[in-house]
């Protein structure tokens, strides 16, 4: 058995924020644990950030943020010395009514304020979260799998294979979904029931999404007077985005229409078919060769999705109480993943308010 005092469970954003919020107070004694093979969570690239540019680095999960609504992101962000950009909007945008109709041209949104996104992704804000974090006490492949309340302590159980740790703790920070820690997790002695259920409702965001990401060595759309920005009732794709990085490689971005049981039964290559052949329908043949394609279906990822998100149409919700008011939880345990965030639950924003919120009631309730 291991004892540290604090546990932080997760390793995505608001897990890295957390820890990155207690090296800066001079609280060292702390692991993180995460049950993926790689840092982020729901924040996610493509092509691998090992081995690329900054310039040639993609969304998967999620891309934007708002610095007019959520300033203390953007505070971050500028503290991180990270690079930031507005999406690219200039030109018409096309609707898609009929699969065997012409796409309509239309007169191009301007979001006001504008959409921002970083150079890199936002996988850059996870790498630099990481980077100055004592590399011990990150536990990557460590998935938890129960929580039993003792007293002044909590023991976790953390499946790394081939074996299971355990660590005595003080308190922990839950950094993974209300739903996902609820349906995944054991507690001992159980939950309070109607926090338990408050969890098992809320909405994981990103859960029921499919993202389908097509590089290519120029925008050629742009040349055509397009901003890269679609939408179609004919699908696959429902939304689309121009996922280009300044001075880098071009993209175009879609989400999927089709729901996560139907895409569950078609082989991912016959997707990415169709995708290919929809942004040649819009955007013209050279659409159909991108230089290498991707698709992310959060639906089908075991650390993000449970059978509840499967059918659900994911939104921004409410944020569910974060903690236990009753013995033997209470003081323990605090969810600080982004759906607990009070203004911005499910964002990358809600994160970092839902982690900082969380650090500061950890801190006033331990000397």
């Amino acid at each position: 058995m291991q004892t540290v005092r604090i546990a932080i469970v997760g390793g995505g954003l608001a897990g890295l924020y957390a820890a990155y919020l207690l090296e800066q107070k001079g609280i060292h004694d702390y692991v993180v644990l995460e049950a993926r093979e790689y840092w982020g969570g729901r924040i996610t690239t493509t092509p691998s950030s090992t081995e690329s540019s900054a310039l040639d680095r993609f969304d998967l999960g999620p891309t934007w943020f708002w610095p007019a609504y959520q300033p203390q992101l953007d505070r971050l962000i500028q503290n991180l010395g990270l690079e930031r950009f507005a999406q690219h909007e200039t030109g018409s945008m096309l609707v898609e009514r009929t699969p065997h109709g012409a796409p309509e041209r239309m007169p191009g949104y301007t979001y006001a304020p504008p959409s921002m996104r970083l150079i890199g992704g936002m996988s850059a804000l996870i790498d630099a979260l990481q980077r100055p974090l004592p590399p011990h006490k990150l536990l990557l492949n460590h998935r938890v799998r129960r929580m039993r309340s003792e007293g002044q302590h909590v023991e976790l159980d953390a499946e790394a294979a081939p074996q299971t740790l355990t660590f005595r703790v003080e308190s922990l920070l839950l950094a993974v979904p209300p739903r996902l820690a609820a349906t995944t997790i054991d507690f001992l002695p159980p939950l309070p029931e109607p926090l338990m259920q408050a969890w098992c409702n809320t909405a994981t965001w990103m859960a029921p999404h499919a993202k389908y990401v097509a590089v290519h060595d120029q925008p050629f759309w742009r040349a055509q007077g397009l901003s890269g920005e679609a939408r179609s009732a004919c699908g696959p794709l429902g939304e689309i985005h121009d996922a280009s990085m300044p001075g880098g490689s071009a993209a175009l971005f879609g989400f999927f229409a089709l729901p996560a049981a139907v895409r569950k039964g078609i082989p991912e290559e016959t997707l990415r078919m169709h995708c290919r052949a929809q942004f040649a329908r819009l955007f013209g043949e050279q659409a159909a060769t991108p230089r290498a394609d991707f698709i992310k279906d959060w639906a089908a990822d075991p650390w993000t999705a449970t059978e509840a998100d499967q059918n659900e149409v994911s939104q921004h919700g409410l944020a569910p109480q974060s903690s236990a008011a009753e013995d033997p939880w209470r003081g323990r345990l605090t969810g600080i993943a982004s759906e607990w965030s009070p203004q911005f639950p499910g964002y990358v924003a809600g994160a970092i308010e839902a982690a900082a919120l969380g650090v500061d009631k950890l801190l006033r309730q331990t000397p």
